[in-house]
């Protein structure tokens, strides 16, 4: 019983962690970017639609938690050599499972966003979409870029 309450713990520790994504919408900033010049351009939403934004596909957290699960749980199978082989097949696939896991878990919903600015230029933007910033067709916006980072807010 107490083996099953620890594959639960696990569990939850891992979607818990995958949750702690970075958000990727136009109205969060990182510490990093805070009290840095941006500069701001305005312009028109010509084009929008919807997309998915890949979650972590590095991901260390479900690997290694999704490791220990299967070798723990792959321990319970046979004896002796077999045991082993069984330890070191179940981490390697539950490794396999965690880090396809995380990359789910850590997925966003996007806006592909396609803005025809003041000055004649056209840029697109992927951001992850929030309730405060959805954008439609025809939208006024403004565009702030700091470096290669750029944003569509109101």
């Amino acid at each position: 019983m107490n083996f099953y309450k620890n594959i639960t713990l696990l569990f939850a520790s891992v979607i818990l962690l995958a949750g702690c994504a970075s958000n990727l919408t136009g109205d969060n900033y990182s510490a990093a970017e805070a009290r840095k010049v941006q500069s701001v351009e305005f312009g028109r939403v010509i084009a929008e639609r919807p997309v998915v934004i890949d979650g972590r596909q590095n991901g260390i957290l479900g690997t290694a938690a999704g490791g220990i699960l299967g070798g723990v749980i792959a321990s319970n199978v046979g004896g002796g050599k077999g045991r082993d082989i069984a330890t070191g097949i179940g981490a390697i696939i539950g490794g396999i499972l965690g880090q396809q896991v995380e990359e789910k878990a850590t997925r966003k919903q996007g806006q592909e966003i396609t803005v025809q600015l003041d000055s004649g230029e056209t840029l697109s933007i992927v951001q992850q979409i929030s309730q405060a910033n959805f954008f439609a067709v025809n939208d006024r916006v403004k565009v702030l870029q700091q470096g290669s980072t750029a944003r569509v807010s109101y």
